[in-house]
């Protein structure tokens, strides 16, 4: 089961319930304050000296078999080329967790996701089931990384899906996206239609 949450439930959640043993992965340096345990593709030991740190060298993950009672996942999915596997290892080391993804429109507006981010995922609310397909730029990229986070705090609805999952990550793969022939937009073209469509409706007045 996967459906539609948001951050904020999550650490309502995590925080009304301290016993929950929490694993936050490829987090970087912004690993959940509940979590016990953070792993990562790189050495961020240092930055957690009070946490137990887990360095990822290989595809199947170091733990145990439902190791942790949550595992988050923020910004991480869209990066791992076989994504099926790594969902279906959080399945195995946790029976329940939380995902964050960019939206596509999220995706597109970023320059550092055009080489870093290989799949789209958009949620289905009517058969509550995750869609992935293979990334699309479909806008010509305005915004850096730090930038988009601001984008985050006032349209975040937009930018992000925030999902909760139980015991199954229910997922397809539609690949029907990734042949497409999309003209990209640009956001000087945008602007230019914007003040184009101001200027015609001024004139029309006069």
């Amino acid at each position: 089961m996967i459906k539609r949450t948001s951050i904020s439930y999550i650490n309502n959640y995590l925080n009304e319930n301290p016993n929950l043993k929490v694993l936050d992965i490829g987090c970087g340096f912004t690993a959940n304050k509940r979590a016990n345990t953070i792993a990562d593709v790189q050495d961020f030991s240092d930055f957690y000296p009070q946490k137990k740190f887990v360095k990822i060298t290989e595809k199947k993950l170091p733990f145990q078999n439902k190791e942790f009672d949550f595992v988050i996942a923020s910004h991480v999915v869209e990066h791992v080329e076989d994504f099926e596997f790594f969902l279906k290892e959080l399945e195995r080391i946790s029976s329940k967790g939380y995902i964050e993804l960019p939206s596509r429109l999220g995706d597109n507006l970023v320059f550092e996701n055009v080489k870093e981010h290989i799949w789209w995922f958009v949620y289905d609310d009517i058969k509550n089931i995750l869609i992935a397909s293979k990334r699309n730029q479909s806008i010509a990229p305005f915004l850096s990384v730090s930038t988009s986070k601001k984008f985050d705090n006032l349209f975040r609805e937009s930018m992000v899906l925030e999902l909760l999952w139980e015991n199954k990550i229910d997922y397809i793969i539609d690949d029907k996206i990734k042949n497409l022939e999309l003209k990209k937009i640009t956001f000087l073209n945008l602007v230019k239609k914007y003040f184009s469509k101001l200027i015609r409706k001024k004139l029309s007045r006069n």
